[in-house]
């Protein structure tokens, strides 16, 4: 067997076995053949030996090429996946992949994640998760929050007549009152691969998204899909469900969307409650400019 030979089927087995999506299949199969490469690996024996000071030399490298912290995580992430299954195809009786924790990243101001960091945080909630219809729907859940702006109660109350939504879907919000949210084709796209998983009957009337054992998903459960994610990440702990939510609202603020539109997008009462959003998102451009800004720290005013 040749190094092709095992990236092919390791790319075969995350989207057709595993049906991960294909932004996590591109990411775990160029971690896997950077691995590969710099230690010319040609068989799964090969990879099964790879252990935890293999994987700190590979990091380090990576590092030291200039990999930030939270794709170092994801990348690690990607590697243990990646010698878990080689460990499976070589027959060894102990697959598990090496023990090695990833990078953390020190913790600061509570802040909206980045469109990098909510594509990471959804994608590997459902890498994470025990059973694949399981992370089909952490994924599913936690794109509507961050791709529609949805409050996690909202998400939770949809029913299987949402089960096949169009580019828009009818939430209820806070107080009864409905409002039209837009959904992604990606959204879409994850909401359909969770249907076509789960276990359980989806009927019209019925939670659409259920728990382990079939019934209402709890919030909790939620909430610790993206605590394991953000730990893998090494993201601070602010980096919660809601997060998403606040990063939907202060993305589209960055991007040119007006209060009144946003107002009606978030379901809130007031536009007092939108309008803190450009309090954040002016707060994120003023510790932008005194990170980058090499005289921001110097400078005094004269006004």
């Amino acid at each position: 067997m040749s190094a092709p030979d095992l990236i092919a089927a390791w790319q075969a087995h995350l989207a057709d076995n595993r049906r991960r999506s294909p932004h996590t299949v591109r990411a775990y199969v160029a971690a896997a053949q950077r691995l590969v490469a710099a230690n010319a690996l040609d068989d799964w024996g090969a990879v099964a030996r790879t252990e935890a000071h293999d994987l700190r030399a590979h990091l380090a490298a990576r590092r030291a090429a200039g990999l930030g912290n939270a794709s170092a995580a994801r990348e690690l992430s990607a590697l243990k996946a990646f010698i878990a299954f080689a460990r499976a195809q070589a027959g060894d009786p102990d697959p598990a992949a090496p023990r090695l924790r990833g990078p953390r990243l020190k913790k600061g101001l509570p802040r909206p994640v980045t469109p990098d960091e909510a594509v990471n945080l959804t994608e590997l909630a459902g890498d994470l998760a025990l059973e694949d219809w399981i992370g089909a729907r952490d994924r599913a859940v936690l794109l509507l929050m961050y791709g529609s702006g949805l409050r996690i109660a909202e998400a939770l109350s949809l029913t299987g007549r949402d089960a096949m939504p169009g580019e828009v879907l009818r939430v209820t919000g806070k107080g009864g009152k409905q409002r039209m949210v837009p959904l992604l084709p990606v959204t879409r796209a994850a909401v359909a691969e969770y249907v076509r998983q789960c276990p359980w009957p989806i009927t019209p009337d019925q939670p659409l998204f259920r728990g382990a054992k079939g019934g209402p998903l709890s919030p909790g459960m939620v909430q610790k899909a993206m605590a394991q994610a953000r730990r893998a990440l090494g993201l601070p702990d602010t980096a919660t469900p809601h997060a998403l939510r606040h990063s939907f609202a202060t993305h589209l603020l960055g991007a040119g969307a007006d209060l009144r539109s946003l107002q009606e997008l978030l379901g809130h009462a007031s536009l007092g409650s939108t309008q803190i959003y450009t309090r954040v998102d002016a707060a994120s451009l003023l510790e932008n400019y005194r990170t980058a800004h090499p005289r921001a720290g110097k400078a005094k005013s004269r006004d």
